[in-house]
């Protein structure tokens, strides 16, 4: 599988033995059954000695298997091939006693090579593959003939049978490359999950935080008020006395001191139920604040559509929709020469921001798959010399994309110019795009809303 920093977290790879062990059985019970419904309703003329030996050897693997590994055994990559390799060479053996590949139950071979190649590496599944590969075509030449009990060889014609051959032969290759792309898609999409719940709990944690800060900043207002009233009335009426006013000057700065920490500590974050919303300039201008000093202008303009109120709506104050605005925010900052607008729309219907830079846009080959996690693509030289040591992965638009989906958002991804023109053809708003659009309800409070009561202030329980 694809190493990547979040598969360690987000899930183990390794296949369990308990799987191994109850798909041999199914298999087991199959070849039994098919063994004796072949010899004894079909009178076919099988050598059941040597047969039921092979399908022994699975038993024995599976009650060793079971008596010296604990249930729940996980295998690392070469046991699992290892183990689907003995299974390999048991139905080899099997069906080299009942006819070759003039056996129906040779199609059973792509069942190894497609597990191989959902559970293992690539490396596994080609060394796997290649060893079913030499051994069915060793079947098409090498096998006990299938004999009914009048002697008659039961078998196919030469062209089917190579047929039969050229088709197990594609069908494994297909079903193992199909597997392989759907697992490694669904684990892609797994790690970025992952990411996106860490990236959404931090953000949590962070809000939090704030309102911890906000809280004690605005409890501890109060008798540090008192404490600097106080110490100074103290400074004015012990100018005889040096020692004690030097004391009462220490304690007003510390105080002085107490209030600067606090309030400094305070931008960090906003207390949720003084703060549940907050005007949609205020939100935009909040995500974008960390990518401010950073050599890139921000514009921002906030205007009405058709139909809309004058009066700014305010919007809820949740993590997911700060944290997506600030990635979408830095990518365009990123990709940058010198502007990014972030503008903010609305009416009784909708609201909607978008975030547009001057840059070069997004390549026009990935301008289809932007949001999809890891995505990667070979830059040309000219672009890594431009931005050595970026690397990007396409997670950070995903968890954007993802952070703002749960909020009822639709995102959309385009350019605003044709990528291919020169610098001088290119006007001012001609880099990347990004529109991002609410049903209204899904994120505004109204005014019924926003003035009610706050209530007491309430415990964070983590």
């Amino acid at each position: 599988m694809a190493d990547n920093p979040f598969s360690g977290g987000a899930r183990d790879d390794r296949i369990r033995l308990r799987t191994l062990i109850n798909l041999r059985w199914l298999a087991v019970l199959g070849q039994t059954v098919t063994l004796v419904i072949a010899s004894f309703f079909l009178t076919l003329r099988v050598e059941l000695g040597l047969c039921f030996l092979a399908v022994g050897s699975s038993v024995i693997a599976n009650l060793l298997a079971m008596t010296v590994f604990p249930v729940n055994q996980r295998l690392n990559d070469r046991d699992a091939m290892l183990t689907l390799l003995f299974d390999v060479a048991q139905l080899t053996f099997l069906l080299f006693l009942t006819g070759g590949l003039n056996n129906p139950f040779a199609l059973l071979f792509i069942a190894p090579v497609t597990i191989s190649a959902t559970a293992l590496s690539l490396r596994s599944t080609v060394f796997l593959g290649c060893i079913t590969f030499v051994l069915i075509s060793a079947l098409g030449i090498f096998h006990v003939p299938l004999r009914t009990q009048e002697g008659f060889i039961l078998e196919m014609p030469e062209i089917y049978l190579w047929g039969f051959w050229v088709a197990i032969i594609v069908g494994a290759l297909f079903l193992s490359a199909y597997a392989q792309r759907v697992t490694q898609e669904r684990n892609a999409m797994s790690d970025a999950l992952f990411a996106t719940q860490m990236a959404l709990t931090r953000e949590q944690s962070l809000t939090d935080l704030g309102g911890v800060i906000a809280a004690a900043a605005h409890e501890l207002g109060t008798p540090l008020a008192t404490i600097k009233l106080v110490s100074s009335e103290l400074v004015e009426e012990l100018q005889d006395d040096q020692v004690l006013r030097e004391d009462a000057e220490l304690i007003r700065e510390q105080a002085n001191r107490c209030r600067d920490i606090l309030r400094s500590m305070g931008r960090a974050g906003k207390d949720d139920l003084h703060i549940r919303s907050v005007p949609i300039s205020g939100l935009v201008k909040e995500a974008a604040e960390p990518h401010s000093d950073r050599g890139i202008e921000l514009l921002y303009t906030f205007t009405p559509l058709i139909g809309g109120d004058e009066k700014q709506p305010n919007l809820q104050r949740k993590p997911e929709l700060l944290h997506g605005l600030r990635n979408m925010v830095q990518n365009a900052v990123d990709f940058a020469h010198s502007r990014v607008w972030i503008d903010a729309h609305w009416n009784q219907n909708m609201v909607q921001i978008r975030v547009i830079d001057d840059g070069a846009g997004y390549p026009p080959e990935l301008i289809r798959r932007i949001g999809d996690p890891f995505l990667r693509r070979r830059k040309p030289a000219r672009e890594v010399s431009q931005r050595k040591g970026y690397e990007g992965m396409g997670l950070g638009l995903f968890i954007a994309k993802t952070l703002l989906e749960r909020t009822g958002a639709k995102v959309a991804f385009a350019n605003g110019t044709d990528p291919f023109l020169t610098n001088e053809e290119r006007g001012d708003r001609s880099g990347a795009i990004v529109d991002v659009t609410w049903p209204r309800e899904a994120v505004v409070m109204e005014a019924t809303d926003v003035m009610g009561p706050l209530g007491e202030n309430q415990l964070i329980d983590r």
